[in-house]
């Protein structure tokens, strides 16, 4: 069977729509379902230009029952689910000391329970095929932990954990767990920062240059093809040679 079923989490962002857009140019024969929550502008452009390959899906990501109720549509449409990107992600940037507690826990549940949830809701049917493709964005923030960061530097450190302890429970069922852990890339984050801040981190990048989504998509793209089976809890770090 060609068709593939693939859900993305996070899916209105910049690096959401550009890992959709790779999974619809790789085949004519996979279904791309966009989970959004918030903003929704640019997931209905791309399901309209795609309306029946892309469909939007209502999902927040820190919700139990709407994890369940948007895999429950996902399965009465197609009867299988493939492919999980769990790239949903929010940061509030503050040092400890003057962190708030609702920002602490507002990061860790969209970044580490989003995470948890989207893997516990995907993998009775994956389990059941025998066959699945989790891949879980992480960051750069996870490896390199930056100041100010303690609150999404723990989540996305959370994540990298939880893929490497879920890649070995799910290992011999045909299923792979695989995290990816982008540096700075050309971004709403990154779009938001001054010109000082960015001249900053471009002299952190060995490439001198800031990453392109598309670059990120594209690994994404092979660790949930066929060629990958034998690629599970690996961590992949798309930076431009940083560390």
């Amino acid at each position: 069977m060609n068709q593939r079923i693939i859900l993305i989490t996070g899916a209105n962002g910049t690096l959401g729509a550009a890992i959709a857009e790779a999974f619809l140019a790789e085949s004519p024969d996979n279904i791309v379902w966009l989970g959004v929550h918030n903003k929704t502008e640019r997931a209905q452009q791309l399901a309209s230009a795609n309306p029946t390959r892309c469909h939007v899906v209502a999902l927040d990501v820190t919700s139990s029952e709407a994890w369940k109720s948007a895999v429950a549509e996902i399965l009465a449409a197609h009867a299988r689910l493939d492919v999980l990107v769990n790239n949903a992600g929010i940061h509030h940037d503050v040092f400890l000391a003057q962190m708030k507690l609702e920002s602490w826990r507002q990061v860790l549940a969209v970044n580490l329970d989003g995470v948890f949830l989207g893997c516990q809701s995907v993998l009775p049917t994956m389990i059941s095929q025998r066959n699945g493709r989790i891949i879980n964005i992480a960051s750069l923030s996870a490896l390199l932990a930056p100041a100010g960061q303690t609150n999404y530097a723990a989540a996305k450190a959370g994540v990298v954990s939880l893929t490497q302890s879920l890649a070995k429970e799910v290992a011999r069922i045909g299923i792979t767990v695989n995290a990816v852990c982008p540096g700075f890339l050309e971004t709403e984050m990154l779009k938001d920062a001054d010109e000082a801040a960015r001249q900053r981190m471009l002299a952190q990048i060995p490439m001198r240059r800031f990453g392109r989504p598309q670059e990120v998509a594209a690994a994404v793209c092979f660790l949930s093809c066929a060629d990958a089976a034998y690629i599970t809890g690996s961590v992949l770090k798309i930076d431009g040679g940083i560390i």
